[in-house]
């Protein structure tokens, strides 16, 4: 499990970080999409924690059910 919270970790931090930049790159070119695509950033940070945090629980539930089958 420590493994699969890693890396979930890992690829969460990657796409924050990408996120951003080409947030900053686009406004610092100063596209007219910048606006958009700043709220876009926002809603992401929020979203792609959250779908992190539900994946690794859905791994964590049919880990554990899946553990019991087989113990049958």
């Amino acid at each position: 499990m420590k493994k699969v919270k890693r890396v979930l970790a890992i690829i969460g931090v990657i796409l924050l970080v990408g996120l951003y930049l080409s947030t900053l790159i686009l406004a610092i070119f100063g596209n007219a999409q910048t606006m958009n695509l700043f709220i876009a950033s926002i809603v992401a940070s929020v979203i792609i924690p959250v779908l992190i945090w539900a994946y690794s629980m859905v791994y964590k539930l049919l880990k554990k059910h899946y553990s019991k089958r087989d113990d049958i």
